[in-house]
């Protein structure tokens, strides 16, 4: 991406893209939005990012406020709940809101697909790979444990489950609770 945008204006571009996702969904959203709603060109935009897809998904990892892999409070339930704790309910609440819309438009749209894939899915999980293989170095899980190759299944789990089951969206004090009462069993890990 060419450096022409100061960090402030694009953090202010990406914003702007989360909220025409949220008001008018993925489908909906074209570039000439973007650029009215942004007062940028379309040239711009295209220059800057390539494509729809490739903004979305730099918006939303924009959006991310907490590098997994960073988090190392030295226990897992520590670096598990300290995940929750940097995470803003209301932000939490918007982007659950936002990811289901998006898992709809990615069954028809292969590139968004690969975008969201390499620029939000896989940093996240490699990120929390990183996080158990510490909880692993340090004796906390056993290596073999089969259960280390589905957490990402189970924290994605939670999200759809919550909100299908109950008609609600994951809070932090759901997902607290969710984190000692299935991963940390899961894993062998002690929740108290």
């Amino acid at each position: 991406m060419a450096g022409r945008l100061t960090p402030q204006r694009e953090s202010e571009l990406y914003e702007a893209v989360l909220d025409l996702l949220r008001d008018v969904g993925y489908d909906a959203l074209t570039m000439d939005a973007v650029a009215a709603r942004t007062r940028s060109s379309k040239a711009t935009l295209y220059r800057q990012w390539g494509s729809k897809p490739e903004l979305v998904a730099r918006a939303l990892r924009n959006n991310k406020p907490v590098d997994i892999g960073q988090i190392d409070t030295g226990s897992l339930r520590g670096d598990f709940h300290e995940m929750v704790a940097r995470t803003d309910a209301c932000q939490m609440e918007k982007d659950s809101a936002l990811m289901r819309g998006l898992a709809h438009a990615v069954h028809d749209n292969p590139e968004l697909h690969t975008a969201l894939r390499e620029l939000l899915i896989e940093p996240e999980v490699g990120g929390l790979q990183a996080v158990l293989r510490r909880a692993v170095d340090r004796g906390e899980v056993r290596a073999d444990n089969p259960a280390l190759g589905f957490v990402t299944h189970m924290m994605v789990g939670a999200f759809v489950a919550r909100q299908l089951i109950e008609d609600r969206n994951v809070d932090p004090d759901f997902l607290a609770a969710y984190i000692d009462a299935v991963i940390l069993p899961a894993l062998g890990v002690e929740p108290g």
